[in-house]
């Protein structure tokens, strides 16, 4: 009852804005960049004040399509239910019709039924309970859950979505919370997928560094500058760090302290989480389809990849040739293949063991299709409203504001990792912040340098850092916003509320994001040898944990 006046309020206050927005602005010509800020502002900014994420989105997605049907022309009333109807024909319909969006629905829906049906068989709890005999408490359970994100480094959706379902009944079991299982999840495996020399986003990060490069013309390869730009990835290197600090010192702050000391007074129930003492719990029932996902998408990424000129190249070693072969590969394929094979698996496995009729397996596969569609909306809403952030070009908005001001060159990497904190934030992706920023930013860079009058000796260690700084600033913005995708299948796969995950890792994805900027990012830029100042920041880092964080038990 005590919500009810708040949204009263947030609907009149998004509908006052409106009217004073159509009355005080003439809708001729061009949209004002600055209003295409709006509907993700908007969406954050309901989401947070409401606790519920849908609903959200939905009304930044319906008020960036009023603002442009305004700009086309049309009256309030008009523009209000073009649209709406925008909303479902243009943007949902538009996200669902993307086949790499289409291939994560099915892995997502694949993955649900597979879990279901090894949760159902025993299997599962066979895992758990070849765990929890290895794991003595809180503290073994969460570095359990952080090796195994550092296992699964190929890919973020697949780590996201196999540790956390994994490990979720075993964090019930030792009473960590499911706040604390999404923050390891979300926290270990964008990071390291971000740095890792195979994996899936190696691919993507070569191509718009390339494509920053043709413009400077500048001779180097993608491959070097993104290895030499390696040792100024600050953020998530520091957030591994400090994953395993929080981990190690039983020690947290803020929101997460107190979903931890709840967690610690009881037990969260999750149907996958019960003992099922009937059925016998076989682990391996759930173990060979979890190493056929890991190991298909592994093939998968090779096949889809594979291309016979690279490896009949004897100029490059194996290591390289095995990066370019992922870094082409088709992921999201790869996913796909091994999901399906998984699931099949599955369904023999049990069938063999004779647990359940196959009439049961069916109806336990649709029940997980069934477990994971609220997770379906909410990435499809995210989506939609990152194609209205598209066609509004908040991005570019929030890019030709840094372009614009003459600025000393060795406070871009600085600014570069805010501006990319603040565009992965806006619009909840990473890999759509790296590719509007990577051939807009690195050519500007360059050229304030060589400006500047600055030799390449000078410009390159700049160079490397702004590289750096784009990848780590989206991967931060990223974690502290509740409309990213990987987010949300952090918060799904964990089973917690996925407002309360974004509440309680954002102070941590801030903590580490201040110190790799103002200890890390400027002071090398300004000459700083890049290994002392990760010593400085993990002296930082360290502190803050011990003295800031208070002990759980």
């Amino acid at each position: 009852m005590k919500r009810k006046p708040t949204i009263l309020i947030i609907i009149a206050a998004i509908i006052v804005f409106f009217a004073v927005l159509y009355f005080c602005s003439p809708f001729e010509g061009p949209m004002p960049l600055w209003l295409s800020i709006l509907p993700p502002l908007i969406a954050i900014a309901v989401a947070l004040i409401l606790k519920e994420v849908i609903s959200a989105l939905f009304l930044g997605v319906l008020s960036g399509t009023f603002i442009m049907a305004l700009f086309d022309g049309k009256e309030p009333g008009t523009a209000l239910g073009s649209g709406l109807l925008r909303v479902m024909d243009t943007y949902i319909v538009g996200s669902i019709y993307d086949l790499d969006h289409v291939m994560i629905i099915v892995f997502t829906l694949t993955i649900g039924g597979m879990v279901k049906i090894i949760s159902a068989n025993g299997g599962m709890q066979g895992i758990v309970h070849w765990l929890l005999r290895r794991a003595h408490g809180p503290r073994s359970g969460q570095f359990m859950t952080f090796i195994m994100d550092l296992c699964i480094f190929f890919d973020d959706y697949s780590n996201t979505l196999m540790v956390g379902n994994t490990m979720r009944p075993v964090a019930d079991k030792l009473k960590v919370s499911r706040a604390k299982l999404a923050y390891i999840v979300d926290s270990t495996s964008a990071p390291v997928v971000a740095i890792a020399f195979v994996t899936t986003w190696i691919g993507a990060e070569l191509s718009y560094i390339q494509e920053g490069l043709d413009v400077i013309g500048l001779n180097a390869s993608a491959y070097s500058v993104f290895v030499n730009s390696l040792k100024y990835s600050f953020y998530p290197i520091l957030t591994l760090c400090f994953v395993l600090m929080i981990i190690h010192s039983g020690r947290d702050y803020g929101p997460m302290l107190k979903a931890e000391r709840e967690a610690r007074t009881k037990v969260v129930s999750d149907s996958n989480s019960q003992d099922n003492s009937n059925k016998p719990a076989h682990g391996i029932d759930a173990l060979l389809p979890l190493l056929t996902l890991i190991f298909g998408t592994i093939i998968g990424l090779f096949i889809t990849g594979y291309d016979s000129a690279i490896w009949q190249d004897t100029s490059h070693g194996f290591f390289t040739k095995l990066s370019e072969t992922i870094g082409e590969a088709n992921s999201y394929l790869a996913l796909i293949w091994s999901s399906i094979v998984s699931l099949i698996i599955s369904v023999i496995m049990t069938l063999y063991r004779g647990t359940l009729t196959f009439g049961k397996i069916m109806d336990e596969m649709v029940d997980g299709f069934k477990v994971m569609f609220n997770a379906v909306l909410i990435l499809t809403m995210a989506w939609s409203i990152a194609l209205v952030t598209k066609h509004m070009h908040t991005a570019e908005f929030v890019s030709a504001i840094l372009l614009k001001l003459s600025l000393s060159p060795y406070i871009i990497p600085a600014l570069t990792f805010l501006l990319a904190a603040l565009i992965g934030f806006s619009t909840g992706t990473s890999w759509g912040t790296m590719a509007i920023l990577y051939p807009l930013i690195l050519p500007a860079s360059w050229m304030l340098c060589q400006n500047q009058g600055l030799g390449v000796d000078a410009t390159m260690p700049l160079f490397y850092s702004v590289v750096a700084s784009v990848m780590a600033g989206s991967v931060m913005g990223d974690h502290c916003s509740p409309i990213s995708d990987t987010t949300i299948m952090s918060s799904m796969a964990s089973g917690c509320n996925h407002l309360q995950h974004v509440k309680t890792q954002m102070p941590y994805a801030l903590t580490v994001g201040a110190v790799a900027l103002f200890i890390g990012v400027l002071p090398t830029s300004l000459g700083l040898p890049s290994w002392l100042a990760f010593l400085m920041a993990l002296a930082i880092l360290g502190i803050i944990v011990k003295f800031v964080g208070k002990k759980v038990e």
